[in-house]
This record gives C-alpha cells, structure tokens and sequence, in this order.
C-alpha cells in the first residue's frame, strides 16, 4: 500500500487539481502532509513495535492507513483530502518500521536474507507498478480508487496478521518513548514546510519568513533535546563516523533532487506535453525496471572496489538526466525528451541506491545496524518533503509576470483574460488553465503562454536538482568512502 501509494499518487495529482480546483499550494500539501508525518514519526513507530509489539503496533498502523485511505477516496475539497493524507502518514509510520521488523524476528540466519530479498523486490514491483496502476485508475475511473484500492489490500493484511503471524517484540527496548523529540520534529519540519510553501506566491512576506526561521529553531532545538535525551529517537552517536555522516548528506542530496524531481514530472507531462495520466505514469517505467534488474548486481560492488566509483557515477548519471529532462520543452517526442533521461536515471540509480545502503550500514557496529538504517531512511523522506517545497519557489518565482508577458505579445487577448489570470495566480502555476475563461481563443492563447512559462520554470527547477546530484557526486569523493573489507 505504502510503496504504491507513493508513486501512484504524484500521477494522479494533476487531475485531483483540475476536479477538486485546488492551488498549487494546496496539491503539495497532498504530498507533503503525508511525508510530513512519516518522516517525523517513522523512527517513533518502530521504536514502539519494538516496545509495544511489532505485530499490534503493524495491525494499528495499517488500520490507520485504510482508514484514512477511505478519507481520502471520499474527500469532498482540497483541506479534507491533505487532512486526510496527514493521518495516512502517521499509518504509514507505525507500520513500515514493522513489516522488515516482522521479518527480521521470524527468520534467522540465511533464511531471514532470503526473506528480506523477498521483500525488496516486492516493493521494487509494487513501486514500478504505482505509476502504471495510478496512470490507469485516474484515466479509466478516478482518482479516487488510487486511495479506495488501499481497502481491500489492508483487509487481507489484517487477515494474514491474525492468523499467520505471531507476535514479537525486543525484549532488551528500553522503556522510554521520546515524545519530546516526535514533537519537535514534527513542528519543526512542519513550521519549515508550510514556510517555504508560503514563500511561493511571490515577494517575501512576514508569515512565510517567520514560519522558516521558527521551524529551523525548532529543528535546532530537537537536535539539542536529542543529545541530551536518555532514549532518542535518533542516536547522535552514530553520526560520529565521517563514512556515516557522509552518507547521510550523500542521501539528503540526491533524494532532494528525485523527490523534488519526480513531484513536478507529471505535472509537466499531463499540463504541458499533454500525456495522458496512463501514459505520464509509464513514462519513468524504464527508469524502475532498471534500477530493479541491475540493482542486485551493484550490491556487492563496495567489497570489490569500494563505495566511491558506485556513488560518484551513480549521481553523475542522476545529474545527467536530469539536465535532459529541463530541455523537454513543449511538444516534443517522448523518446528525445523524457526517456533517454529516465534511462540514464535507471542506470544512476542501479549505480548508488545498493552501495549507498552497504556503505551506510558497514559505517556502524551491528548492534546499531537498525538504528543507521532507520535514520538513513529517514534523511532520504525528509529530503524529498523539503526538495518539493523548496523547488517550488523555483518554480513560481516570475511565473505570473512571464504569463502576462507571453499574453500581451498575443492579439486578441482582453483585459478580463488577464484578469482572471492573475486572480488565478496560485493554481495557472502547475500548468493549470483556470476554467473561468470559456472563449475558446482566449483559452488556446492563455494555454500557450501558461505552457510555455510553465516549460521555462520546469527547466529551472531540473537543473536545480542537476546541481544537487552533482553536489552529491562531490561528497561522493570524500576519503571516508574508501573500499570496505571483504569480511564485513
């Protein structure tokens, strides 16, 4: 449910737009209130199954997440559907720390490897099929059977739960939960978010900035609350390996530029190239296919020749494509525009995502070796939910004014064009031509100059997440990723 859900609905977000008639604004909240919460929280929920009980604390988490799946199905507006997407990714934070925690506490020894391959090429699949099955549901039926599909899915879960798993929990979890820190996180990230989406319409304004600094004072302090907490939710510890720190960064880098990337992908296919959704959630299957068939086969690179080749290349070829992907344009054949980069995409992800993983993992002691995974995972959502908001200043900065330009170069178009335009600032801004200007000429000529404005501010942002992978292909360099011994 989760690894569909988080590629399917990036698909669907431009239709949701178009029927719920929500700003631009308020679709990355849809995204962004669901990573909101998994990331502040994803940590807390596995300390809990380890606490609580793996197995009730998975069930509660899945139930949570149908529950709020049927929310967002049935959302009357906008607000209700983000509100909705909020508690999906508390669910989703109690109960994807269990499903390998669950694996981990049933198997030993090589079965338990087998068991943990078989579950991340499970989601490998279920994450190449997202974007083909939410591409199908928004084109054939709606955009609401992306969340209602949750239902049955979370029925059989609960089922299997009951009957065919048992319980566990650590039996060496200390007692305490680290509210304080869950807390700070979730404003502190909060706070951030809602600024940098507020900065977005335009001129800095007194909210937007305060809400910035407040939120990184916030973050400031968890960090403080977390150094001198008895039981953190994340050990500050592990940061003392330079290999571990480097990867993190690595991590916040390069998933910035994916998540920030792969956000504002389809608004650009289905608003300005004109794909259908079907069609847009195809379009970055050659990128997952390969990233899942040649994965395996780069796993074992960091013993043979060390972590730096695989992590350098790797985000080099992420930069490369996604320099291609800023020269789309507008009307261009899918196979000069997008797949080239979605194939050079594929095989830099193929490159780094495997020995990312061993490096971080080999950079701590094994009695730490969840506590790095958990944080890795983390830095790389958290990344993502501050990329999207963070780009989209990218993105609006100039767009209203480059509208209007682009129409008062164009005969024929009246003053009340240009009005409901600019009263429509915050949502033409994905792409969206506003539905209040029925003359079919004056919508064609506001469709070209939204489109052509919009193709311009997409090839900003690309090249803004270019920049990133290349920063990252930099920290790639760094002596601590030097070749790890083969008996690790």
């Amino acid at each position: 449910m989760s690894f569909i859900d988080g590629t399917a609905v990036n698909v669907a977000l431009p239709i949701m737009q178009k029927d719920l008639g929500a700003s631009a604004a308020e679709v990355q909240w849809v995204v962004e209130g669901y990573s909101l919460f998994l990331s502040a929280l994803i940590l807390i929920g596995g300390s809990l199954g380890d606490l609580y009980g793996r197995k009730r604390i998975f069930s509660l988490g899945i139930g949570l997440f149908a529950a709020a799946s049927i929310g967002c199905a049935f959302a009357p507006n906008a607000v209700f559907l983000i509100v909705a997407r909020c508690v999906q990714g508390v669910g989703g934070a109690l109960s994807l720390p269990g499903s390998l925690a669950l694996i981990t506490a049933a198997y030993t020894g090589e079965a338990r490897g087998r068991a943990i391959g078989t579950w991340s090429g499970f989601a490998s699949i279920t994450g190449a099929l997202g974007p083909l099955l939410g591409g199908g549901l928004v084109q054939y039926a709606s955009w609401r059977w992306v969340f209602a599909i949750n239902v049955p899915l979370a029925l059989l879960v609960l089922a299997v739960l009951a009957y065919g798993v048992d319980e566990s929990r650590d039996a060496q979890a200390t007692p305490g939960i680290d509210v304080a820190g869950a807390i700070l996180a979730t404003l502190g990230l909060g706070g951030l978010i809602f600024g940098l989406i507020h900065l977005q319409g335009g001129l800095p304004d007194a909210l937007g900035l305060a809400s910035v600094v407040a939120g990184c004072a916030l973050l400031a302090v968890f960090v403080y609350v977390e150094a001198h907490e008895p039981h953190p939710m994340i050990d500050l510890a592990v940061f003392r390996s330079r290999t571990f720190a480097a990867g993190n960064i690595y991590t916040f880098l390069l998933y910035a530029g994916l998540g920030g990337g792969f956000f504002f992908l389809p608004f650009d296919m289905i608003n300005v190239q004109g794909y259908t959704p079907s069609a847009a959630g195809a379009a970055n299957l050659p990128f997952i296919l390969i990233m899942f068939t040649l994965s395996r086969f780069s796993g074992g690179l960091v013993t043979r020749i060390g972590a730096r080749i695989p992590l350098v290349l790797g985000a080099l070829l992420a930069a490369s494509a996604f320099v291609i992907f800023s020269f789309a344009g507008v009307g261009k054949s899918y196979w000069v525009s997008f797949f080239p980069g979605a194939v050079l995409l594929g095989l830099g992800g193929a490159s780094f995502v495997a020995p990312l993983t061993t490096t971080v993992m080999d950079a701590v002691s094994t009695a730490r070796a969840g506590v790095a995974s958990g944080i890795n995972n983390a830095v790389a959502r958290t990344a993502g939910l501050v990329a999207i908001a963070a780009l989209g200043i990218a993105l609006a900065g100039g767009f209203e004014s480059s509208v209007e330009l682009h129409l008062g170069q164009m005969h024929g178009v009246s003053a009340a064009t240009v009005a409901i335009v600019k009263a429509n600032a915050g949502t033409i801004v994905t792409g969206v031509v506003p539905a209040q200007i029925t003359d079919p000429a004056a919508r064609d000529a506001v469709r070209a100059a939204v489109k052509q404005t919009f193709a311009a501010q997409f090839q900003l942002v690309m090249l803004v997440t270019a920049v990133l992978a290349l920063i990252a292909a930099g920290i790639g360099f760094d002596g601590s990723f030097r070749r790890v011994p083969a008996s690790r």
